[in-house]
């Protein structure tokens, strides 16, 4: 069981880790696209929320504190997934049918890191590296 729940971890992380890198990678475009949206500051939301999943799907990987990642995590996809994909607000039907989906996506990711709240720690296969322990 302990390399299926590893399997399954790198493969969760492992998304929101190559998000986070997009975030940084794409800055311009996702800053565009955040301004598009109203938010304030979008440049320093784009890096801020980058900085949040990286961190999270990092510690969903290798186990070193997370519940700060599932935290992480959680309070990155229900913001955005209400202020970047308010599909109903949306009147063209295939930006609706495409953020209605993403926002979908972000509320099911959230459950499944609310659920990893449930899990004790220290998760087996985690990383324990120097003055780090599992949260």
């Amino acid at each position: 069981m302990g390399k299926i729940f590893l399997i399954g971890r790198i493969i969760y992380g492992g998304f929101f880790v190559f998000n986070g890198i997009n975030h940084f990678l794409r800055l311009e475009m996702m800053s565009g696209y955040t301004a598009s949206k109203g938010v304030p500051l979008p440049t320093a939301f784009v890096i801020i929320t980058g900085i949040m999943i990286l961190m999270g799907g990092a510690s969903i990987i290798t186990g070193i504190y997370p519940r700060i990642g599932v935290i992480l995590l959680v309070l990155f996809l229900l913001p955005v997934s209400i202020i970047m994909h308010n599909f109903w607000a949306i009147e063209d039907l295939m930006t609706k049918s495409i953020d209605m989906v993403n926002f979908l996506k972000n509320f099911s990711l959230a459950g499944a890191a609310l659920m990893m709240l449930a899990i004790p720690t220290p998760w087996i296969m985690s990383f324990k590296i120097g003055w780090f322990k599992s949260s």
